[in-house]
């Protein structure tokens, strides 16, 4: 029985308004979330508070999000997933106006807080929500077009963000990027078809679903995948001042060419994943390890680190959109609990991968994070083969 037979929910027809809709989404709950960073200084001028403060907006919002994964779709399992995913571009509305118009820091949080629960609840149904929105076999490229959201805000969010909020006033960026949710709003009520919830398995929980034959397996290698990758990514700018000696001007340049390619990455993804998803989940972090080590190894080149750092990207952008497609394919009947674990489990990672970055650099420097990463890449690489042993659907063609 195919993956579509089994959810039961899969358009004849791909709705690919639909998803576009869903990458819009994407894309304002990713730039609300990058915001701060890029204007954290004059939001603690204005609200007089420090930076540091400031900061925690950011904190805040990442863990809302973490804890909403556990929890949504129970939450939600009994409402058509159209409201739902409707839900979430309203709060995403709602929390950047109440940023925006805030008369204290209080404000603000309660508003980030509102985008950590749209955040989390939205990336837990995403992969459960797009394949019901297209054919089985359009389920991956469907998975990168939302999944290019991420990449697209990614290059986007800090430096507009950073540039208008001179020229308007960072209230008003906010403004713009409720805009942007409103924009998004719209085209979904017209877009997303009905989506009843399905029946609820008995295994529906999240910590059933750890409990599967080589689950645990994946989810180790998961952990590895991106806590090598936000490793890398947390300290990648120490590396190419340090070791690649490069100054503003080309880390400018180097960064866009990173988020460039990831998006590429991500678009490429699909092609990829309709032929063979055990290829594409086992060559992007062996790729990446590979990389990393060449990286180490050539020391002082900026063009070729450049050429290597974007490869990098590119290999990535295929990362996400690659075990969403895992999580629709070997447990579609699970796969708003299972999109919950991965989203669960992403979060970990980053975490361990931005603590282990930060001890290993205050001991070795950059060169030896690099190291690190490339280490943890090529285990998970490892680990993979060993978690699709037993979790790879027989159908997929190696």
């Amino acid at each position: 029985m195919s993956t579509a037979q089994q959810a039961g929910t899969a358009q004849e027809k791909p709705l690919w308004g639909a998803v576009f809709s869903m990458a819009l989404g994407v894309f304002g709950l990713v730039t609300a979330e990058f915001l701060p960073a890029s204007l954290l200084t004059p939001m603690a001028a204005s609200l007089g508070v420090t930076e540091g403060v400031t900061g925690q907006s950011v904190t805040v919002t990442a863990v809302f999000a973490l804890l909403t994964s556990f929890f949504s779709a129970s939450v939600t399992s009994r409402f058509d997933r159209r409201w739902v995913m409707l839900t979430f571009s309203v709060m995403l509305i709602v929390s950047n106006l109440l940023v925006a118009f805030a008369p204290n820091l209080t404000f603000i949080l309660a508003g980030r807080v509102l985008l950590g629960i749209a955040i989390g609840g939205f990336w837990t149904l995403a992969p459960a929500t797009a394949m019901r929105l297209v054919p089985e076999a359009m389920i991956p490229r469907a998975l990168s077009i939302v999944f290019s959201g991420v990449s697209v805000a990614t290059i986007v969010a800090a430096p507009v963000g950073s540039y208008f909020g001179h020229l308007i006033g960072w209230r008003n960026v906010f403004i713009a990027a409720a805009a942007c949710g409103l924009l998004a709003l719209i085209w979904q009520t017209i877009a997303l078809p009905k989506m009843q919830p399905g029946q609820a398995g008995a295994g529906n929980s999240m910590l059933s679903l750890v409990k599967r034959p080589g689950m645990q397996t994946a989810l180790l290698a998961i952990i590895l995948l991106f806590s090598g990758h936000f490793a890398f990514f947390t300290y990648l700018r120490p590396f190419l001042e340090s070791v690649t000696g490069v100054g503003v001007n080309g880390l400018s340049v180097i960064l866009l060419g990173f988020g460039v390619a990831n998006f590429a990455g991500t678009l490429i993804a699909g092609v990829l994943l309709e032929r063979s998803l055990n290829r594409t989940l086992i060559g992007m972090p062996l790729a990446m390890g590979l990389l990393g080590v060449a990286l180490v190894g050539l020391g002082s080149a900026p063009v070729m680190d450049a050429v290597l750092i974007a490869l990098w990207g590119m290999a990535f952008g295929a990362v996400p959109v690659g075990w969403s497609t895992w999580i629709t394919r070997t447990m579609p009947e699970e796969a708003e609990s299972g999109g919950g674990l991965l989203v669960a489990t992403i979060q970990l990672a980053i975490t361990i991968g931005a603590a282990a970055g930060g001890m290993i650099f205050n001991v070795t420097g950059a060169k030896g994070v690099f190291m690190g990463s490339a280490a943890a890449l090529l285990l998970a690489t490892l680990t993979i083969c060993m978690a699709l042993r037993v979790r790879l659907p027989a159908r997929d063609n190696i």
